[in-house]
């Protein structure tokens, strides 16, 4: 996702922090002057099309993100509902300027390559994300509905040595299995020398994220999220004084 980092330019910076400010300087933060806004990303991770939420209140993105599942198609690419519950006040991701939004993060998708099946299925998926904005503004009561989310618990961070460094592995049983259930016991690292180290949790997790490309900077081998039930209310424009009519 992308950061809104408000640090000092540095000419060493990578390019996501350069066009992170790029995007604070021109939309702003926390002002909410939006009142939608799709984040579009890729990952290296096996996490199909994952549709990412930043806050558990926003009724219309879980509306929007059911919309998606029911109506853009599974094939090649399921969808997931994800959620990070970000405070408002700490939530310096693009999503923050909108008061609606959603997160799309397609993969697995190499760094610095461009893969027909990734782009055309974003592509789908923004299509009918507008599609279903549009028929909000016609008026459109889209019912309640019942659905699973993943609720966001932990980081992960890989083992490290004496000196901080990296010493084993993501284990290639766990390699590419983002949502599948990580059990107690299961094996997660390999170590260089070709021991496994055991998920000694206890309970049964859903890693995502794994073995990030982009993650390894922020110390993070994998996600771990929990799959949550929820009753989701029905939804339809209000047009009241009090509100402030279409979309946009």
């Amino acid at each position: 996702m992308s950061s809104l980092f408000r640090s000092p330019e540095s000419e060493s910076d990578p390019y996501e922090f350069i066009r992170a400010r790029e995007l604070y300087q021109k939309y702003g933060s926390g002002s909410c002057l939006y009142d939608f806004i799709f984040d579009l990303h890729n990952t290296t991770s096996h996490m199909g099309a994952t549709l990412l939420r930043c806050s558990a209140d926003d009724i219309m993105s879980l509306h929007l993100a059911n919309y998606l599942q029911s109506s853009s198609g599974s094939q090649s690419m399921p969808c997931y509902n994800y959620l990070i519950d970000i405070p408002k006040k700490d939530n310096v991701y693009l999503q923050n300027i909108g008061k609606h939004s959603l997160c799309l993060e397609l993969g697995p998708q190499p760094q610095g390559v461009t893969r027909a099946d990734v782009l055309s299925r974003m592509r789908e998926l923004v299509n009918c994300g507008l599609d279903f904005i549009d028929l909000f503004n016609q008026g459109k009561e889209f019912p309640s509905f019942e659905t699973d989310i993943y609720r966001v618990l932990s980081r992960v961070d890989y083992p490290r040595d004496s000196d901080g460094e990296i010493s084993a592995i993501v284990h290639s049983g766990l390699q590419d299995k983002d949502y599948v259930p990580l059990k107690p016991g299961h094996p997660i690292f390999t170590t260089m020398n070709g021991e496994d180290l055991l998920y000694d949790g206890e309970t049964v997790v859903y890693p995502t994220f794994i073995n990030e490309a982009a993650y390894y900077e922020k110390k993070v081998a994998f996600i771990s999220t929990e799959k949550v039930h929820l009753k989701v209310p029905a939804l339809k424009l209000e047009t009241g004084a009090e509100h402030n009519g279409t979309l946009q």
